[in-house]
């Protein structure tokens, strides 16, 4: 199959990674989230990452749209399939996972980034020789306090980088109420079960030695520091996109956000 040649991407990381792979001057259309690298913010933006403005899609005529099946929205993909789009859907969960994605990108655009990708996967193997050893937590939401479970692309991070997620076995309850152990769970009946939503109470019980803080998708600052501080947790700033961009990104975000964890602890 011919190579694309204008693209949209609906996902910020793999906008950085079509960059990375040296193919930046493909893109058509980007997210308002697309950011990395600096130079994108000349392609024209068609929305956000779950409400996309399909007219202004079809008005660029992609040959190839890139898409996450947790980023984006079954219904607005639907839609430009059925225009006849193509669409190239990923869902990686683990590191490894984001690095096969990338070299598939490659593959798709007939490049070759052989030093990229033997840097990703040699970070990758170095890394899983490290027994996590620091019990952590990562809220991604702060009212209500919300987090991720094993099953989830930024827990596989954190545990290359040394970092135990306190809730990896937790899934997510329906309704709220019963989430925060205040009321009968409900079946989930297919929903979400990765992003559990919990209580002061029960991240105290699981006795973490440190917060990761991200910066998205909600954006902790200095005084979620001291609000960590005040239940006994050291609370870390960190980079959001070194926590869950896939592909390209974490070939420096995991030993950058390693070297984060190790500092802290030091």
């Amino acid at each position: 199959m011919r190579a694309p040649q204008r693209v949209v991407s609906l996902v910020p990381s793999d906008t950085f990674s079509i960059a990375a792979i040296g193919c930046a001057g493909t893109l058509v259309g980007r997210t308002d989230y697309c950011v990395e690298p600096a130079e994108i913010a000349k392609v024209p933006s068609v929305g956000g990452t779950k409400n996309p403005r399909l007219g202004d899609i079809l008005d660029l005529a992609p040959d190839l749209v890139i898409a996450n099946q947790e980023e984006n929205t079954k219904s607005d993909l639907e839609a430009l399939r059925d225009r006849g789009i193509r669409i190239m859907m990923s869902f990686p969960k683990r590191v490894a996972d984001g690095l096969a994605h990338l070299a598939k990108l490659a593959r798709t655009f007939d490049v070759r980034p052989k030093d990229l990708l033997k840097r990703g996967y040699e970070v990758v193997r170095e890394a899983e020789k490290t027994t996590p050893n620091v019990r952590a937590f990562c809220p991604i939401w702060l009212d209500p306090l919300m987090t991720i479970n094993q099953e989830t692309f930024i827990s596989d991070m954190m545990a290359l980088c040394g970092a135990t997620n306190v809730f990896a076995a937790r899934e997510r309850r329906y309704p709220l109420a019963a989430d925060l152990g205040e009321g009968k769970a409900k079946p989930a009946e297919g929903r979400d079960t990765r992003y559990p939503r919990v209580s002061w109470e029960e991240v105290e019980s699981k006795k973490p030695e440190i917060a990761l803080l991200p910066d998205e998708p909600y954006v902790f600052g200095e005084e979620h520091v001291k609000l960590f501080a005040e239940h006994g947790i050291l609370g870390i700033l960190a980079s959001g996109k070194d926590l869950c961009w896939y592909g390209a990104w974490s070939v420096e975000g995991l030993p950058r956000l390693r070297a984060l964890i190790d500092r802290a602890r030091t």
